[in-house]
């Protein structure tokens, strides 16, 4: 089933963003939108007796959507964004596109920040677009190697294909502690495991190997450490337009690599829009 594209915003100027790389992602699917606004008493300040900002950016976005020859759906609902957006979310065979909400330090401080909160509620594929970076032309794609990613990582090759993008496949090997021989072998071979005997080795070179018959231009990377800071360390050092994870809820050695807190702090950090999506086992090649 084709994914439509879900993009929410509570009426926050810094939201424009997303809904700016929403259209564009439904454009380049060739698939619907639905922009969903929520109306917060937080806005209420910045709205003037009979205006209220939410009315500014649909105005705008139904502009960019009709330039696109988009087929689109206004939607409006009253409450909290961040609970009226997983249940929308979930209603539906959707890709959400939010950015940030524009929340306070204070509020920030005690219950965390909102795209959290969504990652954790939200079951469905989720791209957080904290700047709109189009065109498309490099796309990192983290592999885990046991096939938890196959979801964003799908998504995530449909669009660098359809932008004509370069994509770049990337495994972090993290420090172990178990001398198990599954382990031992990835840490042996750990800067040429395409062209091992491992699993993780196997799952990268199959990936390649797609990306590259679907016309991609591609590359493996691989880095050894902690995690975070590894996938950080390499957005710094290349100038990537887009990150894909996965997420995972699974007892292996791996499972660190897409655990929800770890996809949350690339989230947070990183400036760029990150596409994630969680496992499932029956996930299948999403349509575009």
């Amino acid at each position: 089933m084709k994914l439509e594209i879900l993009i929410a915003t509570n009426g926050f100027k810094g939201t424009w963003d997303s809904i700016e790389y929403g259209a564009w992602l439904a454009e380049t699917l060739e698939t619907s939108v639905t922009l969903l606004g929520v109306t917060e008493d937080v806005n209420l300040a910045e709205a003037d007796d009979d205006h209220h900002p939410l009315e500014d950016l649909f105005a705008e976005a139904v502009q960019v959507f009709q330039r696109r020859g988009l087929a689109y759906r206004l939607e409006i609902q009253t409450g909290n964004l961040e609970e009226c957006l997983p249940k929308k979310a979930q209603a539906g065979n959707y890709l959400t596109v939010v950015g940030p909400l524009g929340r306070p330090p204070l509020r920030r401080l005690l219950t965390g920040r909102s795209i959290r909160h969504l990652l954790e509620q939200i079951n469905t594929p989720i791209l957080y677009v904290p700047e709109c970076k189009l065109p498309l032309k490099k796309a990192l794609i983290c592999i885990g190697g046991l096939g938890h990613e196959v979801t964003a990582e799908h998504i995530a090759m449909q669009m660098a294909l359809k932008s004509k993008a370069e994509i770049t496949l990337l495994h972090i090997v993290p420090p172990m502690d178990l001398d198990y021989p599954t382990t031992r072998a990835v840490r042996e071979n750990w800067q040429n495991l395409p062209q091992s005997d491992t699993l993780v080795g196997k799952s990268l070179k199959h990936t390649l190997e797609i990306a590259q018959a679907d016309g991609l231009t591609a590359q493996v990377k691989t880095r050894r450490g902690n995690i975070v800071e590894e996938i950080l360390a390499e957005l710094k050092e290349s100038q990537y337009d887009l990150l894909s994870m996965g997420s995972a809820y699974s007892g292996t050695a791996l499972r660190q690599l897409y655990a929800p807190n770890v996809t949350a702090e690339i989230t947070e950090s990183a400036r760029l829009p990150v596409l994630t999506a969680r496992y499932k086992k029956s996930d299948e090649r999403p349509e575009g």
